[in-house]
């Protein structure tokens, strides 16, 4: 492979990275509330989807309704409410076509530096450049502003722990982030380590259609709660009908989005209530006589971690129909035949799949420079929750956590349009938030999941009070959002060369 350096520089006033769910949607919304911008859109891989064309694994889907998960601009048509990758893979590709957004992407370009000077109130990208023959060259980009639409987790690698006697086990073992399209499991045992979204999906996902799986063990240290949801939004299909595919989505979209912000507050708010809840809708969904005590009942509250949810109840049919199981155990390590248990137990295995999590990081892991001066992201506050302080000019897309990933980057997408059209009355070409000295830090994430005390020490703080906080509702961010663009934290300015024209 050989690597060629470009001498030619590209210029935009902005430059997205990332065409996945959200980098998409930001390309729409700044193609329309900024026409007279220049947009660009780098996606590193060679197509476009990010998570939903990435992952490949069985069953693969998303955890929320796409009618908040999609965009409030174009109605999700499907009537699954809880819809497998390939058809939010479609929606996306829907979305690019109608808004002509195939122009502004420019594949294989993954953004590997960004340096940003105060004089000129520039960022200078380092863009390794892939075709799909595999040939890299580097090219130079600059830009006024960046949106990093890069989420929140590594795509070249999964978090998978060391297991001992891994190199003794003598079937197949396997991450779901990389998993082989091709692989043949019709008939196998499988256990899968971990009790998170994805093997909650998986294990009826296996155990589907003429290449099932024999048996599929779900193997998990703690347990999680796992709560069945409707595949099929009735009430949404009804509100369709009636009012016509715009009005019945923005209805259902209200609908969901209080509803939603509804559960995890109430959950929150009285957790007994909310685990009794919960235990008894298990208890109805299991076969009699189950230990829904050993393996459905965590030692955290509700939405402490994010409540896993089974389309129709299908994990627990898999359950109750015999050819799934659940185990609650430590691993003592890895033998030829599967895993040997804290309790002495032997899992037989053909298949393990390490379903153990992600190592998350923001923007690819670039070294962001700000006038020579590289960025140590961990010593930086969010400030309304995309914008970063010491750093300029740059936002970055960071969802919920505890509602659809998506409904938080129209909102961003909104105050981000606002911000640009503001500078420009102003006469500003650089804007900056500057942390109050002194404030308490907090992790950005507000879950006890792995995954989120593991990111602790590679993503940003947040801080106690607004604008500092991570909002973490819809409605709160409502506001936020959509009020004032400036104030004290925000500190604007103007480049030498822009105030050579003056």
């Amino acid at each position: 492979m050989t690597t060629e350096v470009s001498n030619d520089v590209a210029e935009f006033d902005v430059v997205i990275i990332g065409a996945g769910i959200s980098g998409i949607g930001a390309a729409r919304y700044f193609s329309r509330g900024l026409p007279d911008k220049s947009i660009a859109v780098l996606e590193g891989r060679q197509n476009f989807g990010g998570t939903w064309d990435l992952f490949r694994y069985p069953g693969i889907r998303s955890d929320s309704d796409l009618h908040t998960f999609g965009y409030e601009f174009k109605p999700w048509r499907h009537e699954s409410a809880i819809a497998d990758a390939h058809l939010i893979r479609e929606y996306l590709h829907e979305t690019i076509e109608e808004n002509d957004l195939g122009r502004l992407i420019r594949y294989g370009h993954r953004v590997v530096r960004s340096e940003w000077s105060s004089a000129d109130s520039k960022w200078t990208l380092t863009v390794e450049v892939t075709d799909p023959t595999g040939s890299v060259a580097t090219k130079t980009i600059r830009t006024g502003w960046v949106f990093a639409a890069t989420g929140y987790y590594r795509y070249d690698e999964g978090f998978s722990p060391e297991f001992p006697g891994r190199e003794d086990f003598g079937g197949l073992v396997i991450h779901p982030q990389h998993w082989p399209e091709d692989l043949d499991y019709r008939g196998k045992k499988v256990v899968i380590i971990g009790s998170g979204a994805t093997a909650v999906t998986m294990v009826p996902a296996m155990l589907t259609g003429p290449g099932a799986a024999g048996h599929v063990t779900m193997l998990q240290r703690t347990p999680t709660y796992i709560m069945p949801s409707p595949r099929v939004d009735k009430l949404a299909l009804a509100l369709t009908k009636l009012l016509g595919p715009q009005r019945g989505y923005a209805v259902t979209r209200f609908k969901n989005i209080w509803i939603e912000r509804g559960i995890v507050k109430g959950l929150r708010m009285f957790p007994k209530a909310g685990r009794k809840l919960i235990r008894r809708e298990n208890i109805r969904r299991l076969p009699k006589g189950f230990d829904v005590d050993k393996h459905f009942n965590p030692p955290y509250n509700p939405w402490d971690q994010r409540l896993c949810a089974a389309p129709d109840g299908d994990f627990f049919d898999a359950i109750k129909e015999g050819s799934a199981s659940v185990v609650t155990d430590s691993i003592v390590r890895f033998s030829k035949g599967g895993i040997v248990l804290n309790s002495g137990e032997e899992l037989q295995a053909d298949i393990i799949v390490t379903a153990t999590g992600l190592n998350l990081r923001l923007f690819d892991g670039m070294p962001i420079v700000v006038d020579g001066r590289e960025v140590d992201i961990t010593e930086s506050y969010a400030y309304r929750g995309m914008l970063l302080s010491g750093i300029p000019n740059w936002a970055m897309a960071i969802g919920y956590t505890t509602s659809s990933w998506t409904l938080k980057v129209s909102l961003m997408c909104r105050y981000f349009i606002d911000l640009i059209k503001h500078m420009d009355a102003c006469g500003f070409d650089r804007a900056v938030p500057v942390a109050i000295a002194g404030m308490e830090p907090r992790p950005v994430m507000d879950l006890q999941s792995g995954y989120a005390k593991r990111g602790a020490k590679v993503l940003p703080k947040q801080g106690p009070t607004a604008p500092w906080r991570m909002a973490m509702s819809y409605q709160e961010d409502a506001k936020a959002l959509r009020g004032p663009v400036a104030d004290e934290h925000l500190e604007f300015g103007v480049s030498e060369r822009a105030q050579a024209y003056v």
